[in-house]
């Protein structure tokens, strides 16, 4: 079974850490997500807490790789 989208259809991006408010991932895994493998989603989805304290403190994230 495919892992569902996070999105929630906020779409407003933080200058800072270049993360969506809504669903905490970048523009590069927004657009790549239905190209992406169950696993690397699934990673993506598992780093949501550090990802919304990183939003919460304003410090860019670290790049994402695939």
């Amino acid at each position: 079974m495919a892992v569902k989208s996070p999105c929630i259809e906020v779409c407003t991006f933080d200058g800072k850490t270049g993360l969506c408010v809504g669903c905490l991932r970048t523009l590069d895994e927004i657009r790549g997500w239905k190209k992406m493998t169950d696993h690397r989603r699934h990673q993506i989805l598992n780093e949501r807490p550090r990802r919304q304290a990183k939003l919460a403190r304003g410090t860019p994230a670290p790049s994402s790789t695939a």
